[in-house]
């Protein structure tokens, strides 16, 4: 039986983490591979790590995570905001690797036909620690850089043409939505995001603050509203398997070589979640 593999925040450029892309490999020529974001910051290098990939894998599909749409200024490609999405997207269908603006593939080797979905809705700003719960954004963000807490999204990953993130989350929600109510009613699905789509999976952070740029409440149902056998995310570096309301949700992600060299088991590159 064919596998389904799923991989993220691989963070390629970090040294440490540059070994492990060759332990991400196949058991059978109809596996598949799921890349939930954090590849790189570095446009060409993501690329080039997932037509890598792509290489070894039936099928590759990929959602972006906030690191793929930073613009740095050691990138020579300066694509920003929305265009720079589009840009990723156009160069993953140059080598074949599936994209949320893409169909979504059907894995032929379930029980009932099953609708791997890849997402892509960003997050805004709506999860809030505790003590900026009903305070207005501008708050709660000076409590984050207060906590000594600031995502270098706020400098690098920019909305264009949108006039903030929360627009661009907005209109990415919309656009999902429409997309999955197209799926058949008759398959369950498999919900791929960078960004975790239930919030629960945030409660262990050791900064509560950070949660600002983790997701939003909008995608808090969606694995009961389109069906979830399965949600794979990443982002949070707390690679572990949770459940909520009978969904099983997969956090796949490498991380950082300081984080995966504390764990008692080490690195863990892929994961079979299917």
């Amino acid at each position: 039986m064919p596998n389904l593999y799923a991989t993220s925040d691989l963070h390629i450029t970090h040294q440490g983490n540059e070994a492990f892309l060759d332990r991400i490999t196949p058991q059978s020529a109809d596996d598949w591979l799921i890349v939930a974001g954090d590849v790189a910051e570095r446009m060409q290098t993501v690329i080039d790590t997932l037509a890598t990939l792509r290489e070894r894998f039936a099928t590759v599909v990929w959602v972006p995570g906030n690191h793929e749409l930073w613009t740095t200024a050691q990138d020579p490609d300066q694509h920003r905001g929305e265009e720079r999405y589009l840009e990723l997207v156009r160069r993953c269908r140059g080598i074949d690797v599936l994209t949320p603006e893409d169909t979504y593939p059907v894995w032929p080797h379930a029980e009932r036909p099953l609708t791997v979905a890849p997402l892509f809705v960003l997050y805004d700003y709506s999860w809030r620690a505790a003590p900026a719960a009903r305070v207005p954004l501008t708050e709660a963000l000076r409590q984050a850089r207060e906590a000594g807490i600031v995502c270098t999204d706020e400098y690098l990953l920019h909305p264009d043409p949108h006039p903030s993130r929360q627009e661009w989350c907005a209109r990415r929600l919309e656009y999902t939505e429409k997309r999955l109510a197209e799926v058949p009613s008759d398959h369950r699905t498999v919900l791929v995001s960078h960004w975790p789509l239930h919030r629960h999976p945030t409660e262990p952070l050791i900064y509560p603050e950070f949660v600002l740029w983790c997701g939003t409440e909008e995608t808090a149902d969606w694995h009961v509203r389109y069906r979830a056998e399965l949600a794979v995310y990443g982002h949070l570096h707390i690679p572990r398997t949770t459940e909520v309301d009978g969904v099983r949700f997969e956090e796949v992600s490498l991380g950082y070589p300081r984080e995966w060299r504390r764990r008692a088991r080490g690195a863990i590159p892929m994961r079979k979640v299917l």
